[in-house]
């Protein structure tokens, strides 16, 4: 039976738009397990509308240990009681619930309907008038005050019952009030397109047991906006097609689908502008505005006029003073990124992107004479990733900061404080890793800038794209409409760097067969594929002496994927043990001492995806509890959250990202199949700082470097810039 604890609400210290709400309550009563709390105030937390003082309400759940607010009643449900003391029902009607009702008319109206005054103003309200003072203006008021104050709890009761949870029930109610139902009972796939959370295969559960059929329109439009969010972040591209749509969609519905419901069903959902559909694309709304969007605030910065600064001689000037020699394409690209408005970095590993980057910023403050604060003003260094910032903060010992933590990202709410409404006064802004930004992020970006601040893209756009639709760095450099500075000269090479000459090969689709153990930082083993779990253990015994190590690989299942190595490592470096308590989730066991990874950004704890960290201390009581320690930032996740980190003793290639190893371990075996591939195998290969040593078989290195069949994403970002935007359309778009 769950714990439970019975009391009167007293104070909100926090309420999201949601409704997640952080309060106070006294206790009056309690489970057998929490009989201590009687007579104490608490701290709640959990989705609620809107509460008061004079009812008691009973939550559901369990207590939990908050790192920063200590001891914490975590409610899963809820339920409210109306008062029912004659004391109590005088104190909620001179609340300030109803209006115009003062103490003494409260006290008449107890006096007469005693117990059942409640029920009588809700099912007998002319009653009330019998009351002396009592108006039939007031009566109907009063009536109309509780039926509405009964409604969030009942809107609440019913959506659980139909199979919604609290936290659902109490997101949908926060967004309809009280038409909640109607608007469920209308069309519930209403709450698919707009209540956060709400997932189209939970929401399809809950219509097919309240007998929507297959093929009911609202259903079916549903879908294919369903279809067309899946094709978007499972291959990355912005719009699809018509056949897509029609091979996908009857998997979905579980049913065939005619022509004249489809036609009917995409023929609404352009009317409502959900859809939008030009020559054969179909698009998402939201994809087609940012892709458009970004299109026309580059074209701005595009056209806009250069400055002409003559800053040679200054730029000679700090090479003196840092004893550096630029060669004459950096010196371009240096120069450039003060004088253009927009420019965009690109060359391979050991060009010298992050010397740029150090030098930019050195130019732009030595030239406006600006002291450090005035210069973290007015420039910022922005990364996708947290790994990727804090490397370039490092570098040049100013701030740097993940792209939503700049943006302000807002998680209750999945938005951005800075944005189109609210800019930042930034003037001149410097991204790294640009291959990594997707659609949505970069048009996000934009709008939190001001039309003239200076735009500077550095990225490797051989690398893998980001994880999100879109191809903005491959698109930008493609259209030829944006100044481009590619930097070819390598730093580290030959045997200094065995490493660089072997990506550029595999970038230029050639096998350097030569550089496999012709030094120590880059390691060939070739063995069959039965046998590379065991040689991946046996090499990473011998790197612990390094700062970081990782072992990298493409895919999670197969016999040398990222779950079994994981197991086979945890073995090595983290051994069962008395003294390290373990854990179970879903079929990945944990334990202290464990490296994990996490999967999704968590800006409120300065942890993000990506950043790697290890388990520190599990607690395994009823209480469970995972404390990780990501660099001295210990975060700690309670059931709901355990789902946002993994096992990270091997990571995907994906994953890696945006980091750097001094060591990294990639297996490379011919049942990687289509995995295989050049894009993927150099994002891997220059993860490695000092070393890289590839395990399994050279015809598998082969064959990733040779094929470029990858699937290629389609966007339109490259088109819209090549060819313009129609004007009439563009006009609508928001600088």
């Amino acid at each position: 039976m769950e714990d439970y604890v019975k009391g009167n609400y007293k104070k909100t210290i926090f309420q999201s738009e949601q409704g997640y709400t952080i309060g106070l309550l006294k206790v009056r009563d309690a489970s057998e397990k929490l009989h201590s709390y009687i007579g104490k105030t608490i701290t709640f937390t959990g989705y609620f509308p809107e509460l008061n003082e004079v009812d008691t309400y009973i939550l559901k759940g369990s207590i939990v240990v908050h790192k920063k607010y200590g001891e914490q009643f975590e409610a899963t449900s809820f339920e409210k009681i109306l008062p029912e003391e004659k004391d109590a029902i005088v104190e909620f009607l001179c609340s300030d619930i109803f209006k115009g009702i003062g103490r003494k008319k409260a006290e008449k109206i107890v006096e007469v309907l005693g117990k059942d005054t409640l029920s009588v103003i809700l099912n007998q309200p002319a009653n009330l008038i019998l009351i002396h003072g009592i108006s039939q203006k007031q009566a109907q008021e009063m009536h109309d005050t509780l039926s509405k104050y009964e409604v969030s709890y009942e809107s609440i009761l019913k959506l659980t019952e139909m199979g919604f949870s609290t936290k659902d029930a109490t997101n949908i109610y926060a967004k309809y009030k009280e038409k909640s139902l109607s608007t469920v009972l209308d069309d519930i796939y209403t709450l698919f397109y707009e209540v956060k959370e709400m997932t189209f295969k939970k929401i399809d559960l809950i219509a097919q047991k309240e007998g929507i059929l297959k093929k009911d329109i609202r259903r079916v439009k549903a879908a294919i906006i369903y279809v067309l969010q899946e094709l978007s972040f499972t291959t990355g591209n912005t719009y699809t097609n018509q056949d897509e749509i029609l091979y996908y969609l009857p998997r979905v519905i579980d049913t065939e689908i005619d022509n004249e419901t489809f036609n009917q069903a995409i023929q609404e959902l352009l009317n409502a502008s959900q859809l939008v559909l030009v020559k054969d694309r179909y698009y998402l709304k939201s994809l087609f505005e940012d892709e458009t969007y970004i299109a026309k605030r580059i074209l701005h910065l595009a056209h806009n006029e250069k400055n002409h600064y003559h800053l040679t001689h200054l730029l000679e000037k700090i090479e003196q003073e840092e004893n550096l020699s630029y060669n004459e394409e950096q010196k371009k690209a240096v120069l450039n990124a003060l004088e253009q408005n927009l420019l965009v970095i690109t060359g391979g590993p050991g060009t010298g992107k992050t010397t740029i980057i150090e030098a930019i910023v050195k130019l732009y403050q030595t030239f406006f004479r600006y002291d450090k604060k005035d210069l973290e003003r007015k420039l910022v260094l922005l990364a996708p990733t947290g790994r990727a910032a804090k490397r370039m903060s490092e570098k040049t010992f100013l701030k740097a900061s993940t792209i939503h933590r700049f943006l302000k990202w807002n998680k209750e709410t999945d938005t951005f404080s800075i944005n189109e409404y609210f800019k930042s006064e930034a003037e001149f802004v410097i991204v790294d890793e640009s291959s990594m930004i997707d659609t949505a992020l970069f048009a996000s970006l934009l709008r939190g800038l001001s039309v003239n601040c200076k735009l500077i893209l550095v990225g490797d756009s051989d690398q893998l794209p980001s994880v999100g639709p879109g191809n903005i760095l491959k698109d930008i450099i493609e259209s030829n409409v944006v100044e481009t500075i590619q930097l070819q000269t390598l730093y580290r090479q030959g045997e200094d760097s065995n490493i660089i000459s072997f990506a550029h090969g595999i970038r230029e689709g050639e096998f350097l067969d030569k550089y496999l153990n012709f030094g120590e930082d880059l390691i060939f083993d070739q063995v069959n594929e039965e046998q590379v779990l065991e040689e991946i253990c046996d090499f990473a015994k011998d790197f612990t002496k390094y700062d970081s190590f990782q072992v990298l690989a493409p895919i999670y299942k197969t016999p040398c994927g990222i779950d079994a190595i994981n197991i086979k490592l945890q073995e090595i470096f983290n051994p069962k043990k008395i003294t390290k308590k373990e854990i179970l989730i879903g079929e990945s066991l944990y334990r202290e001492g464990d490296k994990v990874i996490q999967l999704i950004n968590m800006p409120e704890e300065n942890v993000y995806n990506g950043d790697i960290g290890f388990i520190k201390e599990i607690k395994n009581s009823k209480k469970k509890e995972i404390q990780i320690d990501f660099d001295g930032n210990l975060v700690k996740y309670t059931p709901s959250s355990f789902q946002k980190f993994k096992s990270a003793w091997a990571i995907s290639v994906h994953k890696s990202q945006g980091s750097e190893f001094d060591v990294v371990i990639l297996p490379i075996v011919s049942g990687y199949r289509n995995m295989l591939y050049r894009k993927l195998f150099y994002t891997a290969a220059t993860r490695a700082k000092k070393m890289l040593v590839l395990i399994g078989e050279k015809e598998a290195i082969k064959r990733a470097i040779q094929n470029t069949s990858q699937v290629k994403r389609k966007t339109s970002l490259k088109e819209f810039l090549k060819n313009g935007i129609n004007e009439n359309f563009m006009s609508t778009l928001q600088m």
